[in-house]
């Protein structure tokens, strides 16, 4: 015989009335829901590990979104609802709208992710030779521990623009017949001196070489022989001298694969996810999207957030304004000011999930956690929230109804402690274009690092709250 469960106290009664219970994706979602995540981040993992570069993110969402039936957008053209368009920026940021039913002057609903990531840069003069040894000097790019970027496999990936202005496109270091290319370090035999170090020196910008050869080219009068023998492999391959460095964008990142973690394969650990994974989600979330929204969905997914959002393909330059702008006067001849005023933007970024092995940094009753769904993160900055947009209330309790009616899990969180830190996205910019502006995304363990990691159910619960976003009234 079943035994009778006990009525709830008052207090109980109470408590899950009035309290705020966070809610768990694992113990939320339905097992037919978790195989839904766990397929979706199959494409997800082929996305980053395809897509290292924002040079070829933005060409793998452009492709996409063509195979989606996008056109490129024309200012000179007439659109009705239902039509799909996009607009490429230098080929390192994109711009991807589906035409709403609705006049444009109600404003639009838009996402905004980054696609560049921390990384090492080759400098504009990087080949050299030490000791018989080849290197390339490094740049690094973005906020990065330094100490983790030795003794890791990397890839090289980029351009090189010739002097007749070709262009060449150079991925070496991804296939497991090519070569790939390390930082070294210290054996700690020898390490006692750099021991002494502070943990930010010890490996400095200086040190991080990439070691790429040690044969010399086969003529003992030679000097800079190992240096001769690269740039002659070079020149066969690429058809390039040494001068064309100096208008090349070569990038080195971590050459692993997107893998599963855990023996439950609950997450992903892969390079880039900060803030591919919040991309990835923003952009195919309307890609796949059913029938015509209401208002017109808009997806921008920008280069240089990573190094403050500068340049003519970051947020803080005017390629977004203009993009709303030409939109507003195709669609209804409307000043664009008054699309901006009407639109609703979720700034699509990672926060840092909570790490049980270093738990002081973080506030537990205001910071995220893996499986806990997405995070809706109010303010970011530094500090005093220095360089934040800081989300108005109603716009806050928008985002959460929105959530809650379309059965998103979701949290809310920050990016540390105070005085301990903080960090900054895209919000900011695309709030000082008078559009409400919050930020929502994926917790991350490890970020910036050369391997990050994120829970699948988030990634999946990522593209179902900006789906339901786009199709918002």
């Amino acid at each position: 015989m079943a035994e009778k469960k006990e009525k709830k106290t008052k207090a109980e009664e109470l408590k899950d009335k009035l309290f705020y219970k966070q809610k768990h994706s694992c113990c939320t979602m339905s097992e037919a829901e978790v195989k839904k995540a766990d397929k979706y981040c199959e494409g997800y993992k082929s996305f980053l590990n395809n897509c290292k570069t924002e040079r070829e993110a933005a060409a793998e969402a452009v492709r996409m979104a063509v195979e989606k039936g996008f056109e490129l957008f024309d200012i000179n053209k007439s659109y009705k609802a239902g039509d799909k368009v996009y607009r490429l920026n230098r080929k390192k940021a994109v711009i991807l709208a589906v035409i709403g039913k609705q006049p444009i002057e109600n404003g639009v609903n838009l996402t905004a992710a980054h696609i560049d990531s921390p990384r090492l840069d080759l400098k504009q003069n990087p080949l050299y030779e030490a000791e018989e040894l080849g290197y390339f000097k490094t740049h690094y790019y973005g906020g990065i521990k330094k100490y983790q970027w030795p003794t890791v496999p990397m890839a090289l990936h980029g351009i090189i623009v010739r002097a007749d202005g070709t262009e060449i496109t150079v991925c070496v270091g991804e296939d497991e017949k090519d070569p790939c290319f390390v930082v070294t370090d210290l054996l700690p035999h020898l390490a006692d001196e750099q021991y002494k170090r502070p943990a930010a020196r010890l490996i400095t910008g200086e040190e991080l070489n990439i070691l790429i050869g040690s044969r010399p080219f086969r003529d003992d009068e030679c000097s800079e022989a190992v240096k001769l023998n690269l740039m002659n492999i070079l020149f066969e391959k690429y058809n390039i001298v040494e001068k064309d460095f100096l208008s090349a964008e070569l990038e080195c990142v971590p050459a692993f694969k997107a893998r599963d973690i855990g023996f439950d394969r609950s997450m992903v650990g892969s390079y880039g996810q900060d803030d591919r994974v919040c991309a990835y989600t923003a952009f195919t979330s309307l890609l796949d999207m059913k029938g015509v929204p209401e208002r017109t969905a808009v997806c921008v997914l920008t280069d240089k957030e990573e190094t403050g959002s500068d340049g003519n393909t970051g947020l803080r330059s005017a390629y977004l304004r203009y993009f709303l702008e030409d939109l507003a006067q195709t669609l209804g001849g409307v000043d664009g000011r008054t699309v901006m005023s009407a639109s609703r933007c979720l700034s699509a970024d990672v926060n840092a999930g909570f790490d049980p092995t270093f738990p002081d940094v973080l506030e537990k009753r205001n910071c995220s956690y893996l499986n806990k769904g997405i995070v809706v993160t109010k303010f970011t900055g530094a500090r005093g929230k220095s360089g934040t947009s800081d989300a108005n209330a109603e716009y806050v309790g928008y985002v959460h109804s929105l959530l809650d009616k379309n059965g998103i899990v979701w949290q809310t969180g920050e990016l540390g402690k105070v005085d301990l830190g903080g960090g900054g996205t895209v919000a900011a910019y695309i709030a000082n274009l008078d559009i409400d502006t919050i930020d929502v995304g994926v917790p991350v363990l490890s970020m910036h690092a050369p391997f990050e990691i994120t829970a699948k159910n988030d990634v999946y619960m990522a593209y179902r709250a900006f789906s339901a976003f786009y199709k918002a009234e």
